[in-house]
């Protein structure tokens, strides 16, 4: 599913046009953007959780020539999902 399919059901299953489906799905990507960005965690009860998990500066090989490199430290955001959603795709 793409993100115009997505607004479409969001639409249906709210009985809203799909303007006011794209602006919210829009603001919700904003809102968890914005406060993983902060470092915050986002947990919706039943969902699953957004959070950032931080990675060490590590040492790797260039695939190409072998040579030995630097992987500079990183943030990366991840999802856990829920009981509910384990649940219910399960």
């Amino acid at each position: 599913m793409n993100k115009s399919e997505l607004i479409e059901k969001i639409a249906e299953e709210a009985g809203v046009t799909r303007a006011a489906a794209g602006h919210t799905l829009d603001a919700l990507v904003k809102v968890v953007t914005d406060a993983l960005k902060a470092g915050d965690q986002v947990t919706l009860v039943g969902f699953g959780s957004f959070l950032v998990s931080s990675r060490e500066a590590r040492k790797g090989r260039n695939p190409a020539t072998g040579a030995e490199i630097m992987i500079a430290a990183s943030r990366t955001p991840k999802f856990k999902a829920g009981k509910a959603l384990r649940d219910a795709v399960n």
